[in-house]
């Protein structure tokens, strides 16, 4: 092959940063692969008007800055030839390098979207890139969805940053069970019964079916009578352990007085209560029992069984409407605004009877409080849990960061359970293939000390059940 034959190296691409991306990953810079990044004077501004304060804003915003002061430090060169991008945390060097603007726009068209704003000064500097190297391609990338829309009416080519998405179609979350085979029961008749341990049954089948993927936790259910579960308790190369399942659809079995009212309740009070598991994701609508069934068994856990010294309950704290502005108190009343849904079922766990009178049941009720302690999501940095069950309420409104956060405070004995809804996303920024609770989910899927049910049939009520498929 001659010189002319050879292909030419394409030029790489020129991305443009808005702060919004670094706020949402510090290290956004390193994810474009060999491509070139570009930062405005106004994200540099950005990042030092929202460094203060304990949000997690401000800290990507300080973790963005210092990435930014370490390569600028670390080169020697002219800034207007580029610096390098280098990835010290992975040591990593990659061939794209970091612009940083140094003059102004000096934009020789009109537009009817006003130049002031800042967001607005950013597309308009995407177009005076491109008219600058019109050998390139230069593309805003930005969560902002406005400004994807302003920039597209101009004609530049923007995007957002989807390189923390898992999936490129939600329906690619899974669901935690598989419908097993037909005739399972027939074609592996010989081998449904190994060994017994611990009150439980083991199966050791060789690999059922190559079509499937089999994951540690999964459960495996019949698709029509659903009468024949089990649980994956291994999986390797050339087989694959199945163990049966405790039967929580009986109230002889019931949790804390609470029992499953379908198969995925029952899969998901059998991830709850195994001591083995450490990390538990329940994903569904309001009303399928998630909080109500994790309470039970957090409880029955705590109180009973003596598994755990306490139940630590956080959530990220967006609100439906208007902001209602400071509120009073110590860490636990600022947060009790954002219980409500865990009082309303800590007050259907208290079954007390009516025959122990107001001042039983509020002994009772007050002693179930004494066991939950509520935490803010802005003071879990740098915590250690030990022997906790914590319960990580909606987590569909958490970035991938600061679920890792939160898991990460883990000590021994302690088990998560991450809870949400990702059809109730209400954080400007996520979206549900990037939110931190579908991240986990598709993380540990292949580990076998985590396990994950996803859960669609309501029973709140019929009247929240309709709504829900129909509103």
């Amino acid at each position: 092959m001659n010189q002319k034959q050879k292909k030419l190296k394409p030029i790489p691409k020129l991305f443009v940063l808005d702060t919004n991306v670094l706020f949402h990953d510090p290290k956004s810079l390193f994810k474009f692969i060999d491509n070139d990044i570009y930062l405005s004077i106004h994200t540099l501004e950005d990042l030092d008007n929202n460094k203060k304060g304990m949000s997690e804003t401000a800290r990507n915003a300080r973790e963005a800055s210092r990435i930014l002061d370490n390569l600028i430090r670390q080169y020697s060169g002219k800034l207007e030839n580029g610096i390098p991008l280098k990835d010290n945390s992975e040591n990593v060097l990659l061939a794209g390098r970091l612009f940083l603007q140094g003059e102004p726009i000096k934009p020789n068209f009109t537009s009817t979207i006003p130049l002031e704003k800042d967001g607005n000064q950013v597309i308009f500097l995407v177009k005076d890139l491109r008219e600058r190297h019109p050998d390139r391609t230069v593309v805003l990338v930005t969560k902002d969805v406005n400004m994807r829309i302003k920039a597209k009416v101009l004609g530049i080519d923007t995007q957002d940053y989807d390189n923390d998405k898992v999936f490129n179609s939600f329906e690619r979350l899974r669901s935690g069970i598989q419908v097993l085979p037909p005739n399972f029961k027939v074609n592996h008749e010989s081998q449904l019964y190994n060994s017994r341990k611990d009150g439980f049954i083991y199966y050791n089948l060789k690999n059922i079916n190559s079509r499937y993927k089999y994951l540690p936790n999964q459960f495996l259910c019949d698709e029509t009578e659903h009468t024949l579960a089990f649980q994956v308790h291994s999986v390797s190369k050339d087989n694959i352990v199945l163990r049966s399942i405790h039967n929580y659809l009986d109230p002889k079995s019931s949790i804390w007085g609470i029992y499953a009212k379908n198969k995925e309740q029952n899969f998901a009070l059998n991830l709850l209560m195994d001591p083995n598991i450490h990390l538990v994701s329940l994903v569904g609508a309001a009303g399928t029992g998630k909080t109500l069934l994790t309470l039970a068994a957090g409880l029955a856990q705590t109180l009973e069984a003596k598994k755990f010294s306490e139940i630590i309950i956080t959530r990220n704290t967006i609100p439906i409407g208007e902001d209602i502005g400071f509120l009073p108190g110590s860490e636990e009343e600022k947060m009790n605004p954002w219980m409500g849904a865990i009082e309303d079922n800590l007050e259907v766990l208290n079954n007390t009877t009516q025959a122990s009178g107001q001042w039983g049941r509020a002994a009772t009720q007050d002693f179930l409080f004494s066991k939950v302690t509520i935490k803010s999501l802005n003071f879990m940095r740098g915590r250690t849990f030990t022997n906790k069950f914590l319960i990580i309420d909606e987590a569909q409104n958490l970035s991938p960061q600061q679920l890792k956060t939160l898991i990460t405070r883990a000590g021994q004995g302690t088990k998560v359970i991450c809870l949400g809804n990702t059809l109730q996303i209400d954080s400007p920024f996520l979206t549900e293939d990037s939110s931190g609770l579908t991240y986990v989910v598709d993380k540990f899927k292949d580990w076998e000390g985590a396990g994950h049910i996803r859960l669609t049939q309501g029973e709140r009520s019929e009247l929240a059940d309709y709504a829900i498929h129909n509103l």
